[in-house]
């Protein structure tokens, strides 16, 4: 009798190491006999604001996307407010977005005294539904915000095409998305400006918060420059009002060094998720869960791999009493959040992203995690899979 084999699935679970959802610290091991000498550069320049690493990083950004500018920020967050102030969008005005988002997608609109409109997912990309958009746009409507959620980009062409008909402006949230593409064209770099979010769990992240715009636009880049800087072109005059949203040098420096990684790193986050699927249907369970979708024109970089289940809640207790790591994004839809509760959406008016919240389920995915260790995450789901026919 080979013990191994007649081990509980729990017990193979309980018998392998607890991992992380995210394991920063294997990455940081890696590259840090490239990364201390960086950090090294900044102290001993003691240019801790702008300067050549912001620079150089933003011009390393545009050669990679394909793009004629990219203007470093402080956060993702900020990327997206900054756009919206770019098109002067504020009190009256309407953006169309996706309530199956993080909240700084729709936050920004609403900081800013815009109204953010929601439109429904679709169910198997988990994108905005570029089919609905028409249909909510407005004499108010300014801009569009498509989100490439999880890594998979939305539906350009289609977006790019009624945005265009309608005179609205499109910005691109690849806050969770940088290295993906869309009919070989990098998001970002497809809409009017990209906004991109270097925050550590990113496939690109830095040692705390920053973030990117990118654009082929000579005079949205210049305004974005510009009101990254509390509005002022000269120091001690401002020709508009914009607040304080820099790039650290210090984080220039880090992501410099980890850009010469990204596409080792996209291509193991791709290896990871054909891995995935080819242990789903050993174990027999393509019929149980929903797997992530790519399209035959998209390049996905799997920021997340996410699953879908009708006993989302359970799996995730289950996976948790056998040390698996899940996340959910996201567990409640921003129509129905309390923060967006003045717009007046219900339960019910956007039900795809609502069933969404109650299903995903994200599995981890990051690139140093081993074959072991996927290996360990699909058995303890078939074990509860076996348990819960």
């Amino acid at each position: 009798m080979n013990p191994v084999k007649e081990a509980t699935a729990e017990q193979q679970v309980q018998q392998a190491p607890l991992f992380p959802f995210l394991d920063l610290a294997a990455q940081f091991k890696a590259i840090r006999t490239e990364m201390m000498p960086a950090l090294q550069r900044v102290f001993d320049t003691q240019q801790f604001i702008l300067g050549s690493e912001v620079q150089n990083f933003e011009r390393e950004v545009a050669e990679k996307l394909g793009c004629r500018y990219a203007i470093g920020c402080a956060s993702g967050s900020d990327a997206l407010l900054l756009a919206l102030m770019a098109y002067g969008i504020g009190v009256g005005d309407e953006v169309i977005t996706t309530p199956f988002t993080f909240v700084a997608t729709a936050g920004s609109i609403a900081r800013l005294g815009a109204r953010p409109v929601f439109v429904d997912i679709d169910p198997e990309t988990y994108n905005l539904d570029a089919q609905q958009i028409a249909a909510a746009i407005t004499p108010r409507t300014k801009a569009i915000i498509p989100v490439h959620l999880f890594g998979l980009a939305a539906d350009m062409d289609v977006i790019n095409t009624i945005a265009k008909s309608h005179g609205l402006a499109v910005i691109e949230d690849a806050a969770q998305a940088i290295g993906a593409d869309y009919r070989d064209i990098m998001v970002g770099t497809i809409g009017d400006i990209g906004c991109f979010s270097f925050f550590p769990s990113k496939n690109l992240g830095g040692v705390g918060d920053g973030g990117m715009l990118t654009t082929n636009d000579d005079k949205l880049a210049d305004r974005l420059k510009v009101l990254r800087v509390h509005g002022s072109r000269k120091k001690y005059y401002y020709e508009t009002l914009g607040f304080n949203s820099r790039l650290d040098t210090l984080q220039a420096a880090v992501l410099r060094v980890k850009l010469r990684h990204l596409d080792a790193w996209t291509n193991t986050r791709r290896l990871h998720a054909n891995y995935y699927r080819l242990l789903f249907v050993q174990e027999g369970l393509q019929n149980s869960v929903q797997l992530p979708v790519e399209s035959p024109y998209c390049n996905h970089v799997f920021n997340q791999f996410v699953i879908r289940t009708t006993k989302r809640d359970s799996l995730r207790d289950h996976l948790n009493r056998m040390g698996i790591p899940t996340e959910i994004y996201y567990p409640l839809p921003l129509h129905l959040q309390p923060a967006f509760a003045y717009l007046g959406y219900g339960p019910g008016s956007f039900k795809n992203s609502e069933l969404a919240s109650r299903e995903v389920l994200a599995l981890p995915i990051f690139p140093e995690l081993s074959e072991s260790q996927q290996h360990a995450v699909v058995v303890a789901i078939s074990d509860f899979f076996s348990k819960n026919k």
